[in-house]
C-alpha cells in the first residue's frame, strides 16, 4: 500500500526539487562532453575519474532501478522500516542514474577516440574497479539463497558512496599538480553542486511531510552522495576561481596544448623525466 502525502504543497516541492536535481545532474555531463568534442582532445580530463565514476553510476543504477520497480524489494523495505514509510527512491532518481551511466559511457568512448597524450588508466584505478565488481558478484551469491535483495542492493548503495568519495580525488589532485583546471569543465562542477543541494532538499521535504527521518537512513547512499558531491564541488570551485584563476582565464593556445599532449599528465616512477633545453 502506497503511503499518502499529508501536505500537497510539500508533495509538489518534493517533485520539483527531485526533477531539478535530476535535470542539474543530467546536464552536468554535457559541458565536459562538448569541451572534449570542441577540442578533439581529452587532455586535462582525468581518465581514472571517468572509470571510477562509470562504476559508481552502474552501482547506483542497479540500486535505484531495483528499489523503484521491484515490488518484492519494496516489500522487504517496508518490512524493515515500517509499512507507513515511503520508498526513498523516486522516478527522478532512476532517470538520473540511468542517464549518468550512459553519459559516462560516452566519455569513455571519447577517451578512446580523441587525443589523450600519454595518459592511461592507472593500475590503482583498474584494481579498485576490479575489486568492486568482484564484491558485486560475491554479494549476489551470498544474497541469492535467502533472496535478501534489499540487503544486496543496500551493499551496492554503500559501495557507490565509497566510489563517490574516491572518484573525485584523481581530478582534484591533477588540478593541484598542474596548478590549473584547464580541460576540466567548471560547468560540470556548478551543475553537479546544484544537483547535490536540490537532491538533499528533496529528502528534507519528504521527512518534514512524514514527520520522520527514516528516509534518510533508509537511503543513506542518496544522502551521502549529495553531501560528498557538494564537498568536492566546493573544492573544485575553489581551485578554479581562487587558487588557479589566471591560467583558467586564458584560452587554450595550440602551443600550450601541444606541450600538454606530449607531456604525460600522470607520470609513473618508471618513466624518465624529460628536461627541456633552455
Amino acid at each position: 500500500m502506497e503511503t499518502a502525502w499529508k501536505s500537497h504543497t510539500l508533495e509538489v516541492a518534493y517533485t520539483v526539487f527531485g526533477w531539478t536535481a535530476c535535470f542539474a545532474w543530467s546536464c552536468s555531463f554535457y559541458p565536459q562532453v562538448f569541451l572534449n568534442f570542441s577540442r578533439k582532445s581529452v587532455v586535462g580530463l582525468n581518465f581514472n575519474y571517468v572509470l571510477l565514476n562509470l562504476t559508481k553510476h552502474g552501482l547506483y543504477l542497479i540500486y535505484n532501478a531495483t528499489l523503484y520497480f521491484s515490488s518484492a524489494v519494496q516489500f522487504q523495505y517496508h518490512k524493515k522500516y515500517g509499512f507507513d514509510q515511503m520508498i526513498p527512491v523516486a522516478a527522478n532518481d532512476f532517470a538520473m542514474s540511468a542517464h549518468a551511466f550512459l553519459m559516462m559511457s560516452l566519455l569513455l568512448i571519447q577517451i578512446a577516440t580523441y587525443e589523450r597524450g600519454n595518459q592511461t588508466f592507472s593500475k590503482v584505478a583498474i584494481g579498485i574497479v576490479s575489486t568492486v565488481w568482484l564484491c558485486v558478484i560475491v554479494s549476489f551469491f551470498i544474497a541469492f539463497p535467502s533472496h535478501s535483495w534489499l540487503w544486496l542492493i543496500s551493499i551496492y548503495n554503500y559501495m557507490q558512496v565509497c566510489m563517490t568519495a574516491i572518484k573525485y580525488t584523481p581530478q582534484a589532485f591533477m588540478n593541484f599538480r598542474r596548478k590549473s583546471t584547464d580541460g576540466f569543465s567548471i560547468g560540470y562542477v556548478l551543475l553537479d553542486f546544484s544537483g547535490g543541494v536540490t537532491s538533499y532538499t528533496q529528502m528534507v521535504m519528504q521527512s518534514i511531510d512524514q514527520n520522520s527521518w527514516v528516509n534518510f537512513y533508509g537511503n543513506i547512499g542518496k544522502v551521502l552522495l549529495s553531501l560528498v558531491s557538494i564537498s568536492f564541488d566546493l573544492i573544485f570551485m575553489c581551485q578554479h576561481y581562487v587558487l588557479y584563476p589566471s591560467r583558467t582565464e586564458k584560452p587554450l593556445l595550440p602551443p600550450k596544448l601541444n606541450k600538454e599532449i606530449t607531456e604525460p599528465l600522470i607520470k609513473s616512477h618508471e618513466q624518465p623525466v624529460l628536461v627541456e633545453n633552455a
